[in-house]
């Protein structure tokens, strides 16, 4: 018969107890005083003891300790704290009492066990660390059935149990994750552990530590046990080693292991629940931010501005507090750049939405509760205000995040620290001396063989040793050599698209990376100019945006250099025929169509300088191999030689018939909300699998997009349905949500159209859709009276005003 391997290992637990020696019991009336810290009531192997332990002045805790460290406080953890007048008594009653006072008094009770009368007959401390209380050989009440924040080999620790240590506690839930909160209510942290455990039904789960280092949950349903974590050094077998789980007061749970040959109280951490203690809730105290400075790992406790100050100078993990209260000054709020403040359900404090950095933070500057909000600023759109008291930060450079503080008027922010710090002494400024010599002299042979080059090519190619790339961006693409380019791109033969920026070719660089380099054309811009157009381009990042990985600019020669995304253009998968098999489902679509639409957010109100695409479409949105949208071309529009991208006419139009806003035919300002109306006509397109200018008998002889408005206003929104997906489940709710959201960005008035942050809040279906008004059927690419386009101006204020539109 095969054993399991959960039943082998509560086998092997049984034999190891059978083995060790037993443990001497103590007797009723027995007592432990903090006056005479020799005492103690020991294990059999004198590994284990309970005994008062001292740490600091008058400060006594009763403890179950191994090789100096406690695993077990009377009282909980982090324990009841005594004075040297205490003592822990064992009574003829059974019950086990923690007093202070006299030893000849009765004294005050401060912790106990409540096992009088239950027939206690002697105690005992075992060699696996569990004091029980007993009567007979039966253990009527265990230490290891009362953790306070340690879990011992051999020790069953199941959902009823809780470890605590401060504001911190950990539970094992009944799905068998380990949970890490703050205050019992915070959750910030779930762990699977190694295995995944979202298809196992538990019954009754419990947590185990094995003596060779490795934490697993047990069920009897399971046939092997769930591996939660290992130890880095499990499977080392040695004498008088002591593998144990504890919860520390920093909100971190750790494997560690203790030897006594080590010395006393010496232990090693072998695992550390969140690798990143920053993200631990509260580590640094309400209003405290939680940061590391360069070449140390250990996290540092500081304050969001000068307007706080720290509660204990001594102990920044205390956290902050307001000089003065702001409900008796005019506020403002400050920024603090690559920093959050951590929000976790259930936090009902928080308010969670989408919105625009600039609106994250003025909607807290004018909520009267709101003390803070973070703008995650990466592509998501969320936002989030906290109206609660207490506020938990984290600053690092690799946060995309913004947050806002609010204080009095005017405000202090902190001062900028230098992110290195210059050594002062005569070896430091030794070596700085050679360093800066050195550069000097390389500078200057730079320069001579700069210009000797200069002298021997035609100029166009001498503009290159005038502007440094580096002058205009931080995080520098690679510049290619138009040589290089066109070897690696095959003499341009393998064609993937045109359009009109320029034809895009596929290339393979040295280093095997696939790329699509697009060669611009009709290229108007100076050689600085678009060298610091490129620089924008190179740093805007995000998930939805595809990456710019280099450049050309060799005279007349301007290429760039794109990642190449396998799935090819959207409009491969949207305008096929029924024969062909690239056919998304609506699950697909409907990210595509959230994925395209924070992109664009990203670029209209994420970005420092609002960045217009002017030419979004099918072509131009890009699939992943995961289907994820990226969406190409953005940036390029300034690129061409426009004077205004604000005002330009149809000589100057760079977009695509059946695309471009009424706005552009009119010739009005140009705004964002021109990308606004060019998405809606891809949403459109997205929903039906049908070019919006498509004209069919189908559509009544009518270009889809009026066509489809109709229908909609019919209540016929499955007849504007791609047929090819209907097939399959498709989410009406979703579907409706789309199609109308597409018909607000394609009004013909600017202003009735949603901004693109809206967009995603619509699609999301945070918050109800109104119906959109009626569309004007304009001609597009005639250019029309400016009353064309304020034809619907009249009624503008109440639509408005129904859709609460920004």
């Amino acid at each position: 018969m095969m054993l399991s391997s959960s039943t082998s290992f509560q086998l092997l637990f049984i034999m190891f107890l059978a083995t060790a020696i037993v443990a001497d019991d103590i007797s009723p009336g027995s007592s432990l005083f903090a006056s005479e810290p020799g005492q103690s009531w020991n294990s059999p192997s004198n590994n284990f003891s309970l005994s008062f332990i001292q740490e600091s002045q008058n400060t006594y805790f009763a403890a179950v300790m191994y090789n100096g460290i406690p695993i077990w406080k009377a009282g909980g953890e982090p324990g009841v704290a005594v004075n040297s007048s205490a003592s822990l008594r064992f009574l003829p009653n059974g019950n086990l009492e923690l007093v202070v006072g006299s030893r000849w008094s009765t004294g005050s009770i401060v912790w106990q066990s409540n096992t009088a009368g239950l027939g206690i007959t002697s105690a005992s401390l075992e060699d696996s660390g569990n004091f029980i209380l007993k009567n007979g050989d039966f253990p009527v009440w265990t230490t290891f059935d009362n953790p306070t924040d340690t879990i011992l080999p051999g020790q069953n620790f199941t959902v009823d149990h809780v470890l605590r240590c401060g504001s911190y506690f950990f539970r094992l839930l009944r799905s068998g994750e380990i949970s890490l909160r703050w205050n019992d209510s915070v959750v910030y942290y779930t762990s699977k552990g190694v295995n995944n455990t979202d298809n196992i039904n538990f019954t009754s789960p419990s947590l185990g530590m094995q003596p060779v280092g490795i934490l697993s949950v047990f069920d009897p349903l399971l046939s092997s046990p769930v591996i939660m974590a290992r130890g880095n050094d499990y499977g080392e077998v040695s004498d008088n080693t002591l593998r144990f789980v504890k919860l520390d007061c920093d909100g971190n749970v750790r494997i560690y292991n203790s030897a006594i040959s080590s010395g006393r109280g010496n232990k090693v951490v072998r695992w550390t629940d969140v690798s990143d203690q920053c993200l631990v809730f509260g580590y640094c105290g309400n209003f405290g931010v939680c940061k590391y400075e360069e070449f140390n790992t250990t996290p540092v406790c500081g304050c969001p501005s000068q307007d706080f100050n720290l509660i204990e100078q001594n102990n920044p993990r205390k956290g902050c507090k307001r000089k003065e209260d702001i409900q008796n000054c005019p506020t403002t709020v400050l920024p603090l750049d690559n920093s959050l403040f951590l929000t976790f359900p259930p936090d009902v404090n928080s308010d969670l939405h989408t919105a625009s950095i600039t609106a994250c933070r003025s909607n807290c500057l004018a909520g009267q509760t709101c003390e803070a909000s973070t703008s995650l600023a990466d592509g998501t759109g969320v936002c989030y205000m906290k109206r609660s008291d207490f506020i938990s930060g984290y600053q690092s450079p690799t946060l995309t995040s913004t947050s806002y503080v609010k204080v009095c008027k005017p405000g202090n922010p902190n001062p900028q620290v230098p992110s290195s710090k210059v050594s002062k002494n005569s070896e430091a400024l030794k070596i700085s001396v050679v360093v800066l010599g050195t550069s000097l002299v390389l500078i200057v042979l730079v320069g001579g063989s700069l210009w000797f080059y200069s002298r021997s090519k035609p100029r166009y190619e001498s503009l290159l040793s005038q502007y440094s790339f580096s002058d205009y961006a931080s995080g520098v693409p690679d510049e290619f050599s138009f040589k290089k380019l066109r070897k690696e791109k095959k003499q341009f033969k393998e064609k993937l698209g045109g359009g009109g920026f320029g034809s895009v070719y596929k290339g393979i660089l040295s280093n095997k990376m696939v790329v699509a380099v697009k060669q611009l054309e009709r290229i108007g811009q100076g050689e600085k100019q678009f060298r610091m157009e490129v620089a924008t381009i190179s740093s805007t990042h995000h998930l939805n945006l595809v990456k710019l990985i280099g450049f050309c600019s060799e005279g007349r020669h301007r290429l760039l250099v794109y990642e190449f995304l396998k799935n090819g253009s959207l409009d491969r998968f949207l305008f096929t025929s029924e024969s062909e098999k690239k056919v998304l489902n609506w699950e697909r679509r409907y990210n595509i169509a959230l994925g395209v639409a924070r992109g664009i957010t990203y670029l209209h109100e994420e970005c420092h300088d609002c960045i217009l695409h002017c030419d979004i479409k099918p072509e131009n949105i890009l699939l992943d191999e995961n289907y994820n949208a990226r969406i190409s071309d953005f940036g390029l529009a300034k690129l061409l030689n426009m004077k205004d991208h604000r005002h330009r006419s149809m000589i100057t139009v760079r977009g695509t018939r059946g695309y471009l806003a009424p706005e552009w035919a009119a010739n009005l300002p140009i705004t964002s909300k021109a990308d606004v109306y060019s998405f809606g006509m891809v949403l459109l397109e997205i929903v039906s699998g049908r070019r919006n200018l498509e004209v069919s008998s189908a559509s009544d002889n009518k270009k889809f997009s009026l066509w489809a408005y109709k229908e909609f206003e019919k209540g016929n929104i499955e007849g504007v349905v791609d047929s090819r997906v209907m097939e399959d489940d498709v989410d009406m709710i979703q579907v409706k949500r789309a199609v109308q959201v597409s018909f607000w960005c394609i009004q013909e008035q600017p202003s009735l159209r949603p901004m693109m942050g809206k967009v995603v809040q619509m699609l999301q279906g945070i918050g109800d859709i109104h119906k959109p008004p009626p569309l004007l059927a304009m001609v597009e690419g005639l250019v029309q009276p400016r009353e064309a386009v304020s034809a619907v101006s009249s009624s503008e204020g109440a639509v408005m005003s129904s859709l609460n539109l920004p």
